[in-house]
């Protein structure tokens, strides 16, 4: 029987996840996109914390403009928290559209991955 969407981005998910670990000196760049926003988080997988976050909520343009947007705010706020290099991770989705657009805003930001 056929996965389902969900079913097959859990599985692709799972096996990024078991491949990459974010640590304090290079912490994971997290993507969750729903259907109407795109969320980024860096995280240090070591001690379970968020370091920095963004998320297209309130930001104008196309969805895909808007992940550009919350790629160059997360570089920011990481650069800000002292974070210049990062392990990045897809979620499970295709790099393509809006995850291929919030990763090429954080490296315009500044962000090495």
């Amino acid at each position: 029987m056929a996965f389902s969407k969900e079913e097959r981005r859990n599985k692709i998910r799972r096996r990024i996840r078991a491949a990459i670990s974010g640590t304090p000196e290079q912490p994971r760049l997290a993507i969750f996109r729903s259907n109407k926003e795109i969320y980024a988080q860096v995280i240090d997988d070591l001690s379970g914390k968020t370091l920095a976050a963004a998320s297209s909520k309130g930001a104008a343009g196309t969805k895909v403009e808007q992940a550009g947007v919350v790629g160059k705010a997360i570089a920011e706020k990481a650069i800000a928290a002292g974070i210049s290099s990062v392990v990045f991770d897809r979620g499970g989705y295709l790099y393509h559209g809006r995850i291929k657009a919030l990763a090429e805003g954080a490296r315009e930001g500044g962000l090495k991955f």
